[in-house]
């Protein structure tokens, strides 16, 4: 957001990011970014709301952030060689006006060396992001085949849709 020079403040919504019984796994980020919109539009009502919420799709399952250094590199061991997605949910909104999206980009992995993902976890410690990685890091330069989509998707954010979605703010 910075970046693309729009100003903003960082709010938190504590919400429960449990994923609904049968809903399929491209759907949950978006149904996620409106229940943190709702969360934080009570507090700032007359405010222009983005909220965002990443999941990372193989084989139709979310894989989430890791519990620890273990689960991250059997996480990162998934992903080893193999394509995967990551979806992002973006929820815009202000007073009753609402607009919603997804956004999806498949990612190629290289066959990662279990030293390569051990170094990763050991040096970078990818705990809180869902993958248990972040395409900006060492893991993304060395790691990262290609990618079929937009890059800012897989840091979080799909930037340009969210600045086009805005314009009808």
């Amino acid at each position: 957001m910075e970046a693309a020079e729009i100003a903003f403040e960082i709010v938190i919504a504590d919400v429960d990011e449990t994923n609904p019984p049968g809903m399929a796994g491209e759907l949950v980020p978006e149904h996620l970014a409106k229940k943190k919109a709702a969360a934080i539009e009570t507090d700032y009502p007359d405010s222009i709301i983005i909220a965002a919420d990443t999941i990372v799709l193989l084989d139709g399952n979310i894989l989430g952030k890791p519990k620890d250094a273990a689960d991250a590199e059997h996480i990162l061991s998934q992903l080893s060689g193999r394509v995967h997605r990551v979806v992002t949910g973006v929820c815009i909104q202000k007073g009753d006006k609402q607009h919603s999206f997804s956004t999806v980009t498949e990612v190629h992995f290289r066959k990662l060396s279990a030293e390569q993902i051990s170094h990763y976890v050991t040096n970078y410690k990818p705990f809180d992001k869902a993958g248990a990685y972040a395409i900006q890091e060492w893991i993304g330069m060395i790691g990262i085949e290609k990618i079929d989509g937009d890059y800012y998707n897989v840091m979080g954010l799909p930037i340009g849709e969210v600045v086009l979605a805005l314009r009808e703010f």
